[in-house]
């Protein structure tokens, strides 16, 4: 039986507005129903920003940040069921449920009251090893890398979540081109669905990117669109972008904002909404949102655009998001 490690390498956020910090600690027993991985790949979320700066309220620090984990099973506790030790498993945000909640009993566990979030309220994938609850747990397609799979595990689940709540809309447009959006575009494109691309005002780069994925039209984000949509998904943590969102959104559309956080929406006349036009909100999401979106991203053919960076560098990986300078995701590696 191969010896199990006693330490991992980890980069740890103690607070909000420190940068992360390079620290080794001992790895602690994994429970009955938890496993133990050694971290292949972990996708840098733009809500990892989130945390660094104090936005999450529930967050708790010191924190390991990192919640689209790719890792390869060590060891599983004796009550773990469908995982075997050398299985590689992805991990994502939402780490546990209470299961007894009113939420969770209505097959809504995306809501529940106590949840456990992967990277913010327990240690997550910035790091060479991570503990995790099997049963939020997911096998991964084999056509994906480990790089490859990683943003799979929020950007593209978290996404998925927004694309399937806008129904059989076809015409729909993404604000902020970033790490969820090009995937989603691209199982838009595979759907049939046309898909109109806003980025910052002056993005070329981005705007060359979204159209290379099918994008049918790009633009900036003060920008109208040639004709009307059916619905609106926001990536971008921008309040201000709602009502220009609703703006574009024909009546009866669907307008989504799809982050965990967002800036202050600013007041609009009610006309915008008027038309029997919907203004909702995605949070987190569930299991069957995983099996499902995993699923069609193998069938779909999609190709995540990834940039890698060493462990070691998650303070730059975090700055290149923050600046917008990636096209697609960025992913450490230990």
């Amino acid at each position: 039986m191969t010896e199990l490690p006693r330490k991992y390498h980890a980069m740890v956020i103690d607070g909000p507005g420190k940068p992360l910090r390079a620290t080794e600690r001992p790895i602690a027993n994994h429970g009955p129903r938890e496993i133990l991985l050694e971290v292949l790949a972990c996708g840098v979320c733009r809500t990892d920003l989130h945390i660094l700066d104090g936005e999450i309220p529930v967050a708790r620090y010191p924190v390991v940040p990192g919640h689209e984990i790719v890792g390869r099973v060590l060891a599983c506790g004796d009550e773990v069921q469908g995982i075997a030790v050398g299985d590689r498993i992805g991990v994502p945000w939402l780490g546990h449920t209470c299961g007894h909640c009113s939420y969770c009993q209505l097959g809504a566990e995306n809501l529940c009251d106590e949840p456990v979030f992967t990277g913010c309220t327990r240690d997550g994938g910035y790091a060479s090893h991570v503990i995790a609850d099997a049963q939020f747990c997911f096998p991964l397609p084999a056509r994906f890398s480990d790089v490859e799979a990683a943003p799979l595990l929020c950007a593209g689940l978290i996404g998925w979540r927004a694309l399937r709540m806008a129904g059989d809309s076809r015409k729909i447009g993404f604000y902020g081109f970033g790490a969820a959006a090009h995937l989603l575009a691209q199982i838009s494109v595979w759907q049939d669905r046309k898909v109109y691309a806003f980025t910052k005002a002056g993005d070329e780069n981005g705007q060359s990117f979204a159209r290379t994925l099918g994008c049918v039209w790009t633009g900036g984000s003060d920008c109208k669109p040639p004709e009307i949509l059916d619905a609106a998904i926001i990536f971008a943590p921008v309040g201000g972008l709602v009502p220009a969102a609703l703006k574009a959104v024909r009546k009866g559309g669907l307008v989504i904002c799809a982050g965990i956080h967002m800036s202050d929406i600013p007041a609009f006349p009610y006309e915008d909404l008027w038309g029997e036009r919907t203004l909702m909100s995605v949070a987190n999401l569930t299991r069957e949102d995983g099996t499902t979106f995993l699923a069609a991203a193998d069938r779909s053919g999609i190709v995540p655009a990834t940039t890698t960076f060493p462990l070691s560098q998650a303070n730059d990986a975090l700055l290149a998001v923050r600046e917008g300078r990636l096209n697609g995701a960025a992913v450490l590696v230990p």
